[in-house]
């Protein structure tokens, strides 16, 4: 029986391999990770977590795509859900590193 954080794990690689194949060649060297939760500061004013980061690489440093599990977790409230957030999250950031918009990145954000 796999954890929670190994189900979600395999979600995330589920959903980054056939974009990251597709979008190597422009996306250069990117490593994806995930963490149960950002690290903010006490004085964090806003009522909203970040459910990823995106660090752009330098020289031979990787770009660093990290997805917080917990706060995705916490807003999806199916399987289905979960899914599609992951989806949703990763396009995103993609999109934002290619300069395009989600829907060039993959046709089926949004659905």
């Amino acid at each position: 029986m796999r954890t929670a954080r190994q189900r979600f794990d395999q979600l995330v690689l589920d959903v980054v391999e056939p974009l990251d194949e597709r979008w190597q060649r422009h996306l250069g060297l990117v490593e994806y990770a995930v963490e149960d939760a950002p690290m903010l500061p006490d004085d964090w004013g806003d009522d909203t977590v970040p459910l990823s980061s995106l660090v752009r690489g330098k020289g031979q440093e990787p770009t660093r795509l990290v997805l917080f599990r917990r706060p995705i977790e916490h807003r999806a409230t199916t399987r289905d859900d979960l899914e599609a957030m992951v989806h949703t999250v990763v396009v995103e950031q993609l999109a934002e590193l290619l300069g395009l918009t989600p829907g060039q990145v993959d046709e089926r954000y949004g659905d």
